[in-house]
């Protein structure tokens, strides 16, 4: 019996096309983690007129924007970028719920990949330390798998 070979992706951007979708709401760190997603892109030599950028209220709205993106049929992945960060209200357990729910759903519902750079903390200090300059961006690591994500569905 000969052995089956995993089917996986890579990161060869072959002409593929993202939409980031950022959430303004906690700018410094959504910034941060859309210059990691760009970083991630860039390391891959995907071309910068191959990435289109677009900006959102809050994090709720990502998935609506996502979906929204996906329909065009203009894109083959879509990044979600966001941060909610935990406060003394139950608005926390609300937007992180709903909001990772909808981004699944958008995936599942469009067939296109939609990478999930949603950081959800209980406060700013562990917020920065998953969108900062070093190892760790969550937004680099979404594009990442954005990238693979597309290079798998090309093998299958």
């Amino acid at each position: 019996m000969s052995e089956s070979r995993p089917v996986e992706g890579n990161f060869t951007p072959d002409g593929a096309r993202f939409a980031i979708v950022v959430a303004r709401w906690n700018g410094g760190i959504t910034e941060s983690l859309l210059r990691g997603a760009q970083r991630g892109l860039q390391r891959h030599q995907v071309p910068e007129a191959d990435v289109q950028v677009y900006r959102v209220p809050g994090a709720f709205e990502l998935p609506l924007a996502a979906r929204k993106l996906a329909e065009t049929g203009r894109f083959d992945a879509i990044i979600a970028l966001g941060a909610v960060i935990r406060g003394g209200t139950p608005h926390f357990e609300y937007v992180c719920a709903e909001t990772t729910r909808g981004i699944g759903e958008v995936a599942l519902t469009t067939g296109i990949p939609v990478a999930f750079g949603l950081l959800t903390t209980d406060d700013e200090a562990q917020a920065r330390a998953r969108s900062g300059d070093d190892s760790g961006n969550k937004g680099e690591e979404a594009a990442l798998t954005a990238l693979e994500m597309i290079s798998l569905f090309r093998q299958l």
